[in-house]
């Protein structure tokens, strides 16, 4: 089953960490699928289509035995199929930070995260769409004294 023209059903509940603890994570409902499909008609496919490669997502939907296992929020939007993190790596280019860039000036989103960022580069991209009302919130992930702490985006200095 496709979610979209460039993204699978299998792709998007696909976790290497629930490979390891051998979490089943590939049954999400209709309605977790529907907004999976609408995250990825906003958000996936545009980002596709504009950088014209392979877009790597490395977690798209959680389901609550594998959100609970990497100690995600309760309120985590990967459970109800609205959150993806999307992830580069070393597969050349586009890298995290131009597509958290082109995200942050070209789609509508709820939450735009910049994941651990280390001088200028960004770790992973984790972006969020709701049907309901989109924030268009920005923030950074960091660690601070060893806990991971979210702090408000204001420019690219945050990045450092």
């Amino acid at each position: 089953m496709q979610i979209s023209k460039h993204l699978s059903l299998k792709e998007a509940t696909h976790s290497d960490r629930a490979d390891e603890l051998k979490i089943v994570n590939d049954n999400p409902n209709l309605s977790v699928i529907d907004n999976m499909k609408l995250l990825a008609e906003k958000v996936f496919e545009p980002i596709r289509e504009h950088f014209n490669v392979p877009i790597y997502v490395s977690s798209m939907y959680r389901g609550l035995p594998l959100n609970q296992a990497v100690k995600g929020s309760i309120t985590s939007q990967h459970c109800s199929g609205e959150a993806m993190d999307i992830d580069m790596g070393d597969k050349g280019k586009p890298s995290n930070k131009e597509i958290f860039d082109y995200i942050k000036k070209n789609l509508v989103w709820d939450q735009l995260l910049a994941e651990f960022p280390k001088n200028g580069n960004i770790s992973w991209v984790h972006v969020s769409y709701s049907n309901i009302k989109n924030r268009k919130q920005i923030l950074v992930a960091k660690k601070i004294n060893g806990k991971t702490s979210y702090i408000p985006y204001k420019s690219d200095k945050d990045l450092i």
